[in-house]
């Protein structure tokens, strides 16, 4: 027989049904899944709530109904829900994995529950040693009542009850707390954990006589007026969030089945900080940590809204990522820009006030939008020659809009720029280069440059030929003492005159000095190539004020070697008032340059007679 004809003979493998440790998933839940006992309230609540939807289904004038009485000992949970037969205790809750949410009769009420995977009360022994459920089905009125126990270690009971254990269809839950967990079952802390997760729930929930729900949301209700209406959400976010909001914008996707508020906050936050927002899940809070909920620029707004459309993960403490998220992402942030707009057009004032705060997230968002960019670029403010301006307002002075890539750049060329009347824009703050780079594409005919040093350089005065010839000599010796350094000198005349020199480069220069010192740490093969790259690369300068006192002395300075030594100096001075790092090559120049001048300037006699031989 071929190998392609033959048949395997043997008996089928006897099938086994899995053992599980219910204590061990216990601790999983709770150790893993969970990240507080606290969720053993919601899950309590969401199949309450669950149940009365199902009833509403088939019963629309249904009572709707949940009741929690604790004593720190022990709580009860009455629900005026569906209820469950004897053959749903059996099915379901001693079942781990199913749910009744999945149950044939219950089908037809399933998108309006909360509950999606099937967990049930199993999380309820985090906090209990054992729990007790009493129902009666509201689909078969006749059938008696039924009671299930059972304990953390898998054991559990049924039995049938008499008729006065439960006179009405639904459902009761009672839990012995666990040694160490009473607390959670204190009425203090089950009102405060029912008032978190349940104040937006559709039915009447109380913790003895005490009102849990409050409906409508606050961002929902009828308020005189705008003014009234933004005092009171104002009052909603200092209790939520703790914080006094510049302003709130309301979200609203009846599409995806989303309402709620974003809270724009009072102060400046980094845009890598990933801030947290309340999500409530038909009613239900899901999660107060999500941080996916909004782009990445909103980073200025904290948001609370209740949803239908978005999914939970398993744990129902945060949001499934998937299309549909993405898609609300997307809208949650088409509010914001709306918003913005809003502001941009009708209310100036406040929107000043925001861009004084968040500048930051604008400035974010109007890199990738066009459109927003449009909109703010005449409100964005940035650090100009000309003061704190908007670039709008900046291109409209300057034909050419220069910038720098970094804050010390910017802080070496200002003070000379703006007194040669070159305008000149800080672009070392985050986003700001991107978006001075993009300014051609929202205004024809602007044009961009990052300034170099050959422009700061052309507009500085010459000095009269005949004076910069009778220096020859001194910056002949400046020359040479800086040519190993990679840097070149120049004499021009400048204001403001208190400033000696000053030292310009650029990107390809910075490069060149980085490409020459590692030439000379490299080894002959290595330093060839790297030589080989050399070619004409620019350097660096280094340009002497001649308006300043300073320098027309050390011009005067008849011995080389302390003009030298003076023009060492000068170079160190520019390069700390340019805020450069400095390489071992410049901390050397630095240090020789000072204990030379203190030579010179304590033993003055020894050089003069040296400079006399």
């Amino acid at each position: 027989m071929t190998p392609e004809t033959s048949r395997d003979t043997s008996l089928p493998a006897a099938p086994h049904t899995f053992q599980v440790d219910l204590r061990g998933l216990v601790d999983l839940l709770s150790h893993h899944l969970y990240s507080s006992p606290k969720v053993y309230l919601r899950e309590l609540l969401q199949n309450a709530v669950d149940a009365i939807t199902a009833r509403r289904a088939d019963q629309p004038d249904a009572p709707a109904e949940v009741r929690l009485y604790a004593d720190g000992a022990t709580l009860r949970v009455e629900d005026s829900g569906v209820g469950l037969t004897e053959q749903d205790v059996h099915s379901l809750l001693a079942t781990i994995g199913r749910s009744s949410k999945r149950e044939g009769g219950l089908e037809s009420a399933r998108a309006g529950f909360l509950g999606q995977f099937g967990i049930g009360l199993l999380a309820c022994f985090v906090v209990a040693d054992e729990i007790r459920v009493v129902s009666r089905s509201a689909r078969t009125p006749d059938a008696a009542p039924v009671e299930w126990s059972a304990r953390d270690d898998g054991s559990y009971s049924v039995r049938t009850l008499a008729d006065s254990a439960r006179p009405e269809p639904g459902t009761t839950v009672y839990l012995n707390a666990r040694p160490g967990s009473a607390e959670w079952l204190a009425e203090d802390r089950v009102l405060a954990l029912a008032r978190d997760f349940g104040s937006l729930l559709p039915y009447d929930v109380r913790v003895g006589e005490q009102r849990v729900t409050d409906l409508p949301a606050p961002w929902d209700r009828s308020y005189p007026g705008p003014a009234a209406r933004r005092v009171a959400l104002a009052r909603h976010c200092e209790a939520l969030f703790g914080f006094a909001p510049l302003d709130s914008i309301e979200l609203d996707l009846p599409v995806a089945g989303v309402r709620g508020v974003a809270y724009v906050l009072p102060s400046s936050v980094s845009p890598s900080q990933q801030l947290s927002h309340r999500v409530h899940l038909k009613g239900m809070l899901l999660t107060e940590r999500a941080d996916r909920l909004l782009p990445d620029w909103a980073f200025f707004v904290r948001c609370v809204l209740d949803t239908d459309s978005l999914r939970p993960t398993a744990s129902r403490e945060s949001l499934y990522e998937d299309e549909t998220l993405a898609g609300v992402r997307e809208a949650l942030g088409g509010r914001i820009r709306e918003w913005l707009t809003g502001l941009a057009a009708g209310d100036p004032e406040r929107l000043g006030q925001f861009l004084a705060v968040h500048h930051l997230g604008v400035k974010s968002l109007a890199r990738h939008d066009d459109a927003m960019l449009r909109t703010m670029l005449p409100w964005l403010p940035f650090e100009t020659t000309d003061g704190r301006v908007s670039l709008e307002e900046f291109a409209r002075r300057h034909p050419v809009v220069h910038f720098t890539r970094s804050v010390e750049e910017y802080r070496q060329v200002a003070p000379i720029a703006s007194a040669q009347g070159i305008g000149v824009i800080n672009g070392g703050y985050t986003y700001d280069c991107e978006l001075i780079e993009r300014l051609p594409s929202v205004r024809a005919g602007a044009v961009v440059a990052e300034l170099d040093p050959d422009t700061v350089t052309a507009h500085l005065d010459s000095v009269d030929p005949a004076e910069e010839l009778a220096l020859s000599g001194f910056l002949s010796v400046a020359r040479a003492k800086l040519d190993s350094l990679g840097c070149d000198v120049a004499l021009r005349a400048f204001h403001p005159l208190t400033v000696p020199a000053l030292h310009l480069d650029d990107r390809a220069a910075r490069h060149e000095q980085a490409r020459s010192d590692e030439e000379g740490r490299a080894d002959d093969l290595w330093a060839g190539i790297l030589g080989s790259l050399r070619g004409g690369a620019p350097r660096a300068r280094l340009v002497l004020n001649h308006l300043n006192p300073l320098v027309r002395r050390i011009s005067s300075v008849g011995d080389p070697a302390l003009a030298a030594t003076a023009t060492e100096a000068l170079y160190g001075q520019a390069l700390l008032m340019a805020q450069r790092p400095l390489r071992p090559a410049d901390q050397a120049l630095l240090n020789r340059a000072f204990i030379g001048l203190l030579e010179w300037a304590t033993h003055p006699g020894d050089h003069s007679e040296e400079n006399g031989r």
